[in-house]
């Protein structure tokens, strides 16, 4: 195989903001078929800005294209289980937008129709194509500088970031507020840091303090505070199997001084903070002969993650290679997340499903 068709299940913000641009730089390597959504506006508006031949309202309809090898799906949360199990089931490889389901039970169907298909499952979580990630990767885990890591600290979170579109607000149709839309990412990014230990148990709480109220200012567009029903706040703790822990903290709207997406690594050996929003997104702290220091790095790439992180998917499909990141991983995330949302209602800690059989 030297081409792939690419067919595009939503065609909405994340779709033709991100999506599609990343896959129609590689025309050497890749061939967009087809865009199916609900919004035929939206479908049109696409398919003219792309070149896309083909136009559905049906994602069933695009799944009949025989020259289509790979499917991504940009839709809202709800449509994700659904629309990848038929995919997968009609021998298309998929590349889902994260969260890969609204909750644990439904990407376990998803994860299992992948097995079951022998087909590509990659769950869209772009932060580990960063150049940060890429080299702390490289430092952490390849070169083994930090030691063990026994402890993380994550965080995401949002000054007044509540998103005024979509179904951000919608438990619903969303499964969950910031912990499951930005909360996801840097959790994704700090496990497979520490090497994906599998997770034991959450504890955790979540608080609604702003998006039920009408005298919040929305730096993200006005949402209608009569329909929000997400969390805008949340923080979990998380133990794993090796004995770590990580604590995680992810909000839509919290009075802080500014927006955070970070991480923090304590290592026998050394600890890393990572911090992409800021003009050091990476410092080390470690001890050397009864001297300490603080290292930063000035060379780390300036990466176009969400490029990168399309450039790996279509190298695994053009080459027969695994996910880069695959539908495994996006179980665990929704598996820790249920339990922390679990947590929240139930007042105690509890454990995280992760079985597949």
């Amino acid at each position: 195989m030297s081409k792939i068709g690419v067919g595009f299940i939503g065609a909405g913000g994340i779709a033709q903001g991100q999506h599609m641009p990343a896959y129609a730089r590689l025309s050497d390597r890749v061939e967009l078929v087809a865009v199916a959504d609900v919004n035929e506006r939206a479908a049109r508006t696409a398919a003219e800005r792309f070149r896309i031949p083909h136009v559905y309202t049906d994602y069933r309809d695009l799944l009949r294209h025989e020259e289509i090898d790979l499917v991504v799906v940009a839709a809202p949360n709800f449509v994700h289980r659904d629309a990848t199990i038929a995919a997968l089931e009609a021998g298309k490889h998929v590349h889902c937008e994260k969260p890969l389901a609204r909750n644990a039970r439904e990407a376990r169907e998803m994860v299992r129709a992948a097995r079951q298909a022998g087909k590509l499952l990659h769950v869209s979580l772009q932060w580990r194509f960063s150049g940060a990630a890429q080299f702390l990767y490289k430092y952490i885990v390849e070169e083994g500088s930090v030691g063990e890591i026994y402890y993380a600290r994550a965080h995401a979170l949002r000054r007044r970031g509540i998103p005024g579109w979509g179904d951000f607000i919608d438990k619903e149709k969303q499964g969950g507020g910031p912990l499951l839309d930005i909360g996801v990412h840097i959790l994704d990014a700090t496990l497979w840091l520490m090497g994906y230990p599998k997770p034991v148990s959450a504890f955790g709480a979540t608080y609604t303090k702003f998006g039920n109220r009408p005298d919040v200012v929305g730096l993200m567009g006005q949402w209608d505070y009569t329909r929000f029903t997400v969390e805008d706040f949340a923080v979990g703790l998380i133990r794993l199997e090796n004995g770590a822990t990580i604590t995680i903290e992810a909000s839509f709207c919290a009075n802080i001084q500014g927006d955070e997406f970070n991480v923090l690594l304590l290592g026998d050996k050394a600890g890393v903070f990572a911090d992409p929003l800021s003009d050091k997104p990476v410092r080390i702290f470690s001890e050397y002969n009864r001297t300490l220091y603080d290292i930063q790095p000035t060379n780390i790439p300036n990466v176009n993650s969400y490029q990168a992180n399309v450039e790996a998917v279509v190298d695994a499909v053009l080459n027969n290679k695994p996910a880069p990141i695959p539908g495994e991983h996006g179980f665990y995330l929704n598996a820790i997340i249920d339990a922390i949302y679990e947590s929240a209602e139930m007042g105690r800690e509890v454990l995280v499903d992760t079985s597949l059989d």
